[in-house]
């Protein structure tokens, strides 16, 4: 049988954000897998090339796309840059994150700003370097990867929560406003998911049980789990969806 049309990215570019490796690489090998060209981001460019080296094996066309996501003037640049070289960015998934650990009454200020700009702040410079030439042509996937965190919390993480509920309220503004001009905004949250972000937890026996233990699943994601979703929501199959957030956390959600 065919594939269904509905989700061929063959044609399309894809930047992904903080994509060198984790969530990141395994959606955008998801993307390149349904056909789409890869812009892969990062700001280790090493990393970066011997990541695309990978994907190119795989058949994918890429191309890295180093910059920093959260200084807007080089978003702006590379952004300029990746459309004239390599062609239109038709999709958009800000991917880039970081986790730094504290109880609110020991966090530092840097810690707050460093999780908030990563994870929220880099969402708008990013999709403000990429949106207008997206709404010029009427056409445009935008994908912010959330987190269950975008709903509850727990200690020690309120600044990545704090990121992760603004990105969820990001997503919507977004389709709000941009919906009219032909984009799609919309999120994949992700559960708890075997990732380098998460190796302390998963290496904590008594947190391990606990995920196990809540999940319906009953285990832990697999990135390459996210990889369905990212197709969808990038493709010509989700045009009437906007400002959505796609859960994809083994039913951890619906339990607790």
């Amino acid at each position: 049988m065919a594939q269904n049309p509905l989700f061929d990215l063959n044609g399309r570019t894809a930047l992904v954000t903080g994509s060198s490796r984790g969530l990141g690489l395994a959606i955008a090998r998801g993307l390149a897998q349904a056909g789409a060209a890869i812009a892969l981001n990062g700001r280790d460019e090493e990393r970066l090339a011997a990541t695309a080296e990978v994907l190119r094996s795989e058949g994918a066309r890429v191309v890295p796309a180093p910059f920093d996501v959260t200084d807007g003037g080089a978003a702006a640049r590379a952004v300029e840059r990746l459309e004239a070289e390599f062609g239109p960015v038709d999709i958009l998934v800000n991917n880039a994150g970081i986790q730094q650990r504290s109880p609110l009454l020991e966090m530092s200020e840097a810690q707050w700003r460093a999780v908030i700009d990563t994870n929220l702040t880099s969402a708008f410079l990013v999709a403000r370097a990429v949106a207008p030439r997206m709404v010029a042509r009427r056409a445009g996937k935008i994908i912010n990867i959330c987190s269950v965190m975008s709903e509850v919390s727990r200690p020690t993480i309120a600044n990545y929560a704090a990121a992760k509920g603004g990105l969820k309220m990001l997503t919507r503004a977004m389709a709000v406003e941009w919906a009219r001009h032909g984009l799609q905004a919309n999120a994949i949250a992700p559960g708890y998911f075997m990732t380098e972000l998460n190796r302390p937890l998963v290496e904590n026996p008594e947190f391990n049980a606990w995920i196990c233990q809540r999940t319906p699943a009953g285990r832990w994601g697999e990135p390459h789990e996210l990889a369905g979703a990212a197709v969808f929501l990038a493709s010509r199959a989700s045009d009437f969806v906007n400002g959505q957030v796609l859960y994809v956390d083994g039913g951890i959600l619906a339990a607790l």
